[in-house]
């Protein structure tokens, strides 16, 4: 009886310490909203949605106001919302921006913020029908977002646990299994562990590139038999409540020739650069400059063709930027990708990726598994 009264009191705790959390974010966004001089905030990405109110269904607005918030949406979702956000004014309908108009009426609303992804549709209907004045704002709950709360670290720093399990299981694979394998094979078993150990799914199409088809960055899975002599990209993310870590690691399938090994140790040299000068206030663009600086001189600068990394979290792509063209500083908190590659026709591609956590004085690597080369 004492543990099952632990348990209850345990399950209370941690109900209220996420309802907590919340509000809390809800409250830094109607401080943004003051500071912007609106007076109601309009949220229609489903991310956002669940970051400020955790609501999990799969339809639905939110209202927010300097101070209420309502969440709109209809009669599937009722006791859904009374278990997962019962602080929030509920209206239940099917026509949620009439909603929205209606009561910016009652409430006597006349400064409205909406993400600017909403669609062009559904800004004709609050241009024609709201009682006031209409702004799109950008990222403005994806700034917030992209400092994790210690909670948030916790779970993000599990998923990319269970992310180096997957790995070492794929290694094994490869190393023990007499018979070749497809891409898609290969892309299914890593599916199938992840699930195995608590993920929820993919983030993204699993990555498996071999061969010259590991000079494709962001090539998908076929039939293509992984042969002997080949070089492997395996690029993966997988959410674990909620949560996506991002991973890409590069092997081979027996022995490669010189210029590919020195490929890879040319790439991981930069990659450890880049992390390695991870602070906070560092700015995205200087990053990108350090490892790219490396490719380049050693020359093979052409053939690193995408940016130098992203924010993740509740998304696979989220801020901070990490790039050329980015000048976002870094603050403690967030947690980004450092993925520099090189891929070069006729000799293979490389990438390596890792998760990085950026802490009150640098940094803490949270996919740290294996990245040494292998010739399986």
């Amino acid at each position: 009886m004492i543990k099952a009264d632990m348990k209850q009191f345990v399950l209370c705790w941690l109900f209220n310490l996420e309802e907590k959390m919340f509000q809390e974010r809800t409250n830094l966004l109607q401080k943004k909203l003051k500071e912007m001089h609106f007076d109601c905030f309009l949220v229609t990405e489903p991310t956002n949605r669940f970051y400020l109110s955790g609501f999990s269904g799969d339809d639905g607005v939110l209202l927010i106001t300097a101070k209420n918030q309502y969440l709109i949406t209809d009669w599937r979702f009722e006791r859904q919302i009374q278990q997962e956000c019962p602080n929030w004014k509920l209206c239940l309908t099917r026509n949620y921006l009439q909603e929205v108009c209606q009561l910016a009426q009652k409430l006597n609303l006349t400064a409205l913020a909406f993400e600017d992804s909403l669609s062009y549709a559904n800004y004709g209907f609050l241009d024609e029908n709201f009682p006031g004045d209409l702004a799109a704002v950008t990222q403005i709950i994806e700034q917030l977002r992209s400092v994790k709360e210690p909670a948030e670290i916790q779970v993000l720093k599990r998923s990319c646990q269970i992310a180096g399990k997957g790995y070492l299981a794929v290694l094994d694979l490869m190393k023990n299994n007499s018979a070749a394998l497809t891409e898609l094979a290969l892309s299914h078993y890593l599916d199938g562990f992840m699930l195995k150990q608590g993920a929820s799914g993919k983030s993204f199409t699993t990555i498996v590139a071999s061969g010259e088809h590991s000079t494709w960055p962001h090539a998908t899975a076929t039939n293509q038999l992984i042969g002997q002599n080949t070089m492997v990209t395996l690029d993966f993310g997988y959410f674990y409540h909620g949560y996506t870590s991002d991973v890409t690691r590069t092997f081979a399938i027996g022995p490669q020739t010189t210029e590919f090994r020195e490929l890879y140790q040319l790439v991981l040299k930069a990659q450890q650069a880049t992390i390695q000068a991870i602070v906070p206030g560092v700015m995205g663009s200087k990053l990108d400059k350090i490892g790219r600086g490396i490719i380049t001189q050693a020359g093979y600068g052409k053939y690193f063709n995408h940016g130098m990394g992203h924010g993740i979290g509740l998304a696979i792509h989220e801020l901070p930027n990490v790039g050329q063209r980015f000048t976002d500083q870094l603050f403690p908190g967030q947690i980004i990708t450092i993925e520099p590659g090189v891929y070069v026709p006729g000799i293979g591609g490389v990438r390596i990726e890792d998760d990085i956590l950026v802490t009150e004085t640098g940094y803490e690597v949270l996919t740290d598994f294996d990245r040494q080369y292998h010739e399986l």
